[in-house]
C-alpha cells in the first residue's frame, strides 16, 4: 500500500517540495493549512516548522500541540526564494504571497514595485492561483508555480535575505523514535505551574546535564492570561543518556509534557549531549571515593 502524505496545498509550494524530498514515493495529498495537514487521515503529515527570517511558523506548533499523538520523525530544510509572477491581463495594484513569505520579500517589493499591496494568501502556490483566477496582480511564490498557472515572470530568486532557509518536518503518529545518528534533534512541548521559578528550574535539569537546548518558545495555551506551552529543541537523542535524564527530570517538573520526537537533524546539531558531563560525573565519583579513604 502507497504511504500517504498531507501537505499544504496547492501543488507548488515549497511544502510540497520537502515532501517529495522526504518521502519521494508518497502520495501526496495537498490541504489548505498545517493544521489540517497534521489532523489529515494521511499517514503522515509535512509541515513548516521554522524559518530563519521569520523564526517559527506559529500554525505549526500550535496543531503540534492540539493533537497529543503526533510525534517527528525527519526534517529537512530548504533554501527559500522567490519568483515572482503575473498573469499577461495582470494590473500593477496588489501582490498576493503568503505572510511568512511576505517578511521575506517586502523589502523588494517596496523597492521594486512601490505602491503594491498585500494580499495574504494561505500558501505561496495559492497567491500564484490567485493571479491566474484574477483575485491579484503580482504573486511571490516558487518558480514552479508560474509553470502550473501559466503566469509569467517577472523577477527570480528574490529574497531580502539571501540563503534564507525554511526547516520542514515530517510528522506521523505516536510510536518509535527514528534510529540514533550521533547528529540528532529532539524536541518537546510542556507546561508548567504558575509559581516563581518553574522555568528556571526546568532549565536546569538540562544544564547541569550538559545538554544543549537550541531553541525555546513559547506559545500561549489558549486557556486563560499569562498561561503559557514551551517548546524546546535539544541537541541529541532520546537514546543519549544525558537527554533521556533530562527529559525524565524535566516531567516531574511540568503539568503537562509532550514529546515530540528525536530524529535526524539536517544541518549540523552536534551540540554538548551531556556525554562530557558522564565522564565529570565519573571523575567527580572518583575523587569523593579519594577523600574518603585519604587518597588525594
Amino acid at each position: 500500500m502507497t504511504t500517504s502524505v498531507a501537505y499544504l496545498g496547492p501543488q507548488g509550494t515549497f511544502t510540497e517540495m520537502a515532501a517529495l524530498r522526504l518521502m519521494p514515493d508518497a502520495e501526496l495529498v495537498p490541504v489548505d493549512s498545517p493544521a489540517e495537514a497534521i489532523a489529515a487521515p494521511t499517514d503522515f503529515a509535512v509541515v513548516a516548522i521554522e524559518n530563519s527570517v521569520d523564526g517559527p511558523v506559529t500554525p505549526t506548533f500550535d496543531a503540534l500541540a492540539s493533537i497529543d499523538t503526533t510525534q517527528i520523525y525527519a526534517e529537512t530544510d530548504i533554501e527559500v526564494a522567490f519568483a515572482i509572477m503575473r498573469s499577461a491581463t495582470s494590473g500593477t495594484s496588489t501582490l498576493a504571497t503568503h505572510p511568512v513569505a511576505w517578511q521575506q520579500v517586502k523589502g523588494w517589493v517596496a523597492q521594486n514595485l512601490p505602491g503594491v499591496k498585500f494580499v495574504p494568501a494561505s500558501s505561496n502556490a495559492d497567491a500564484a492561483r490567485m493571479v491566474a483566477d484574477g483575485e491579484a496582480d503580482y504573486a511571490a511564490a516558487p518558480a514552479r508555480a508560474a509553470e502550473i498557472y501559466g503566469l509569467d515572470t517577472v523577477a527570480e530568486n528574490v529574497a531580502d535575505v539571501k540563503g534564507a532557509r525554511t526547516r520542514f518536518v515530517l510528522v506521523g503518529k505516536r510510536g518509535r523514535p527514528t534510529a540514533r545518528t550521533g547528529n540528532d534533534r529532539t524536541s518537546v512541548a510542556f507546561t508548567l505551574p504558575n509559581v516563581p521559578g518553574s522555568l528556571v528550574r526546568a532549565l536546569n535539569e538540562f544544564a547541569v546535564r550538559g545538554v544543549d537546548l537550541t531553541r525555546i518558545e513559547s506559545r500561549p495555551t489558549r486557556e486563560g492570561l499569562g498561561t503559557y506551552r514551551f517548546y524546546a529543541d535539544i541537541a541529541g537523542h532520546i537514546d543519549d543518556i544525558p537527554v533521556a535524564e533530562a527529559l525524565r527530570a524535566l516531567y516531574l517538573h511540568a503539568e503537562h509534557m509532550h514529546y515530540l520526537g528525536s530524529w535526524p537533524a539536517a544541518t549540523d546539531n552536534t551540540g554538548d549531549t551531556g556525554t562530557d558531563m558522564l565522564q565529570r560525573i565519573a571523575d567527580a565519583d572518583a575523587y569523593v571515593t579519594r577523600l574518603k579513604t585519604g587518597d588525594y
